[in-house]
């Protein structure tokens, strides 16, 4: 089995967030970097907020790191008190090099995932993160991609048989590998058209900065729309090119 692939988990934790249903289990075999953090107003200083809730939050952490820990994850937490929630999160995950970063929607008991794959940049962080999480759970994994008007079939074909060769390379078993190919819409659009069977999304970010995604268009357009947990693996170093506290 692959080394646990590090997931950032932000929880807004004075916020009412908290670890929705069947995301544990989802995180089993994962290193969660469980991020607590709570946006100060600009006239707040965050040393006065942390004074006066840091008891609180420090609470509620811990409370979340024992439901992650008790379904088999590490766990590694931090709580901040900040002005940018968004600079927060993507300081965080390249700090700690996550692999991805969790959008935390509630799930029912996994059975299929789907992985949104674009093309060869960043293949073997979604290796990684698939065969990591995924390898020895009884989960079915559907490789999907939406093919570009100037992508033929064959093209399409090795790059989606690539990735399940390697990702049976990882330990997951072959059969449990599916692929498919639309050609119709935007990619966010047939990703949340395709989604309706799946249990959890697998997908690259639209933009260097994933606080884009997770505040922006994309995150409304699927993990609203979709309703369930999302998985948004980081792009790393821009030269990886795979063939087949407070603030």
């Amino acid at each position: 089995m692959s080394d646990r692939p590090s997931i950032l988990v932000p929880v807004r934790v004075l916020e009412g967030e908290s670890i929705p249903e069947g995301v544990p289990e989802l995180l089993t075999n994962a290193h969660v970097v469980l991020l607590g953090y709570h946006v100060v107003p600009d006239q707040t200083a965050t040393d006065q907020a942390r004074d006066q809730f840091e008891d609180q939050a420090t609470r509620r952490l811990e409370d979340f790191t024992a439901i992650l820990e008790h379904a088999g994850a590490s766990v590694e937490s931090q709580l901040v008190f900040t002005h940018d929630g968004q600079t927060t999160i993507d300081r965080m995950t390249e700090e700690h090099d996550c692999l991805a970063v969790l959008i935390p929607n509630a799930t029912r008991p996994l059975e299929n995932v789907l992985v949104a794959i674009r093309g060869i940049v960043g293949i073997d962080r979604f290796v990684r993160l698939v065969s990591g999480l995924f390898a020895t759970v009884d989960v079915d994994v559907t490789l999907y991609h939406v093919a570009g008007a100037d992508e033929i079939d064959a093209d399409v074909e090795t790059l989606l048989e690539g990735v399940a060769t390697r990702l049976s390379e990882e330990g997951v078993p072959p059969d449990t590998i599916d692929m498919q190919v639309s050609r119709d819409g935007s990619p966010q659009e047939s990703i949340v058209d395709a989604s309706d069977n799946y249990d959890t999304i697998v997908m690259g970010e639209s933009d260097p900065s994933v606080s884009t995604f997770l505040f922006g268009m994309t995150a409304d357009q699927v993990a609203n729309e979709f309703l369930g947990p999302v998985l948004v693996i980081q792009h790393g170093d821009p030269d990886d090119t795979e063939e087949t506290d407070s603030e």
